[in-house]
């Protein structure tokens, strides 16, 4: 059944409002992908916080216009899923990379991030971003380690001290 002109501006509406909130976006082709594999990816994604989409291409260049994606309009050929990462910018190229593995027909073709247009092959510059609890875990593991040494030094320096006074 066509779609109306009603219909598609609300569709390119939708995936504006959803593209300006994105923190980042990725773009992949899911032919030869299941339905039963593609139902357990969507499932996935709703875990993960991230929006998926199938849209036709003319209507995703529309509500790509006025975006901080709209440099990926290029790459809105054939058959296309995009995935909206909204809590964290690294969580759609995350859940695409471990899908990639076990379905060897799906393709990510592009992803964008704070307006730049990052190629597939270098899917694990998003993939690989630390979530914010990790982060944190990590300036706490610095943060620690720091003073530790801070406090051998010091109590080195209190023994040779002690030392030379004795």
């Amino acid at each position: 059944m066509a779609l109306g002109l009603k219909d598609k501006k609300a569709i390119v509406a939708d995936v504006n409002k959803a593209a300006k909130a994105a923190q980042s976006v990725v773009i992949a082709d899911s032919r030869g992908v299941t339905v039963g594999a593609m139902t357990e990816l969507r499932k996935q994604a709703r875990e993960a916080q991230v929006d998926m989409r199938v849209v036709r291409n003319t209507l995703a260049r529309f509500a790509f216009a006025d975006t901080p994606y709209e440099n990926l309009s290029d790459q809105f050929v054939g058959p296309t899923l995009i995935a909206f990462s909204m809590d964290h910018p690294g969580a759609a190229a995350r859940l695409f990379k471990e899908f990639g593995k076990t379905e060897k027909a799906f393709e990510v073709k592009a992803m964008g991030y704070a307006g730049e247009v990052i190629p597939a092959k270098d899917l694990d510059r998003l993939a690989t971003l630390p979530t914010y609890d990790e982060a944190i875990a990590k300036l706490m593991a610095t943060m620690k380690e720091a003073s530790a040494g801070k406090l051998v030094r010091t109590l080195a320096a209190l023994r040779n001290q002690k030392e030379e006074a004795a």
